[in-house]
C-alpha cells in the first residue's frame, strides 16, 4: 500500500485490515505521523523505503498478491514514483495492481482539459504495456467536497451555483466508500481493468433538493452562465493564479467541475453491485454534515 497516510490511502488501508487481509504500508524514512502509528496498531507492516530507489521498492514488494496506490501529487508523483512502484511490483511477480485514479472517467476526455486527469491518462498507458494486472477504481467526485472545497453547495445563502445544464447527471462517492470498495477490489483477484462507482448519480436539482432536505430551508439554484464561460473563468483564473506547484489549486477545482458539467466523463455502466452487501452514502447524508454552515433568517 503506498500513499496509506493520506485520507483516503489510510481508509483503504484499514478497510483492508478490517477484512483480514495483511497490509504492508510503505512509508517515506523518517515519517513521524499519527497515521502510521494508528496503521501500525491496527495490524499494519510499516516499511520505510526510499521511493526514489526501484531495487529498495522490488525488495519491498516481495510477496505481495496485490500493490494499491493512493500517492497523491503532480507529475514526480503520479507519474515519476507511480512509475517506480509499478516496475517495482513488476519486478517482484506482484499480480495485481490498482493506481491513484480515483476520479471521473478521464479515459473519455480530450488531452489539455484537465491538467491532474492527463497526468493520470499518461501514467494508464505505462500501466497498460506493464506485464501486471491493472484495475482503476473510477468513482466521479468526491462527495465530501460538496460540503467544503467545491463551490457548489452554498450555504451561507443557499444556492447551488453551476454552470451549463441543471438536468446533467453527475456521479459523486464519498471517500469512505471510495476506500471500502477499492479494499474489496483488491481482495478479488478477478477484476477487469476498470470499475466505476457511484454512490449517488445526481443532476444540479437533485443536489437543490437534497440540500434543502438537509437542512430544512429552501435552497435555490443560481445559474452562472454556460459552460463556455467556465472554460473562460478557469483560463482566467489560471493566469492571474497559475500555483503550477499545486496539486489542487482552485482552476484544478474548476476543471475537474467543468469536465463533469459536460457530461463527458460520466461513468457507465456502474459496478455498485459487483459487491454485495455495501452501503452507499448519498448526497443528502453528506450535506447533513454541513448544514450548520447555513445562515439563521
Amino acid at each position: 500500500m503506498a500513499g496509506a497516510t493520506g485520507d483516503l490511502g489510510r481508509r483503504i488501508a484499514l478497510a483492508l485490515l478490517a477484512r483480514g487481509a495483511q497490509v504492508r504500508a510503505l512509508v517515506r524514512p523518517g515519517r513521524s505521523l499519527a497515521a502510521i502509528e494508528e496503521l501500525r496498531a491496527r495490524g499494519a507492516f510499516i516499511v520505510e523505503v526510499d521511493f526514489n530507489d526501484v531495487a529498495a521498492l522490488t525488495h519491498a514488494c516481495v510477496g505481495a498478491a496485490c500493490v494499491v496506490s493512493a500517492l497523491s501529487g503532480l507529475r514526480e508523483v503520479i507519474l515519476d514514483a507511480q512509475t517506480r512502484l509499478l516496475d517495482a511490483a513488476v519486478a517482484a511477480g506482484v499480480p495485481r495492481f490498482i493506481p491513484s485514479d480515483f476520479s471521473i472517467d478521464f479515459t473519455k476526455l480530450p488531452e489539455g482539459s484537465n491538467r491532474n486527469l492527463d497526468l493520470r491518462r499518461e501514467f494508464g498507458r505505462r500501466l497498460d504495456q506493464a506485464s501486471i494486472q491493472a484495475t482503476s477504481i473510477l468513482n466521479g467526485m468526491f462527495t465530501d467536497l460538496l460540503t467544503g472545497q467545491a463551490p457548489v453547495v452554498l450555504f451561507p445563502i443557499r444556492r447551488v451555483l453551476y454552470w451549463g445544464s441543471a438536468d446533467q447527471p453527475l456521479d459523486f462517492t464519498t471517500i469512505a466508500d471510495t476506500a471500502v470498495f477499492t479494499a474489496v477490489a483488491a481482495l478479488d483477484p478477478t477484476t477487469p481493468r476498470y470499475l466505476r462507482v457511484a454512490g449517488e448519480v445526481a443532476t444540479i436539482r437533485d443536489i437543490q433538493a437534497a440540500a434543502s432536505a438537509a437542512t430544512g430551508r429552501r435552497f435555490r439554484r443560481l445559474r452562472a452562465g454556460g459552460l463556455w464561460l467556465l472554460k473562460v473563468l478557469i483560463k482566467i483564473t489560471r493566469r492571474l493564479a497559475p500555483a503550477p506547484r499545486e496539486v489542487f489549486p482552485p482552476w484544478q477545482g474548476m476543471q475537474y467541475l467543468h469536465n463533469m458539467l459536460t457530461g463527458l466523463p460520466k461513468l457507465t455502466p456502474l459496478d455498485n453491485d459487483r459487491y454485495p452487501g455495501l452501503r452507499w452514502t448519498t448526497v443528502q447524508q453528506v450535506l447533513e454534515s454541513g448544514a450548520s454552515h447555513t445562515t439563521k433568517d
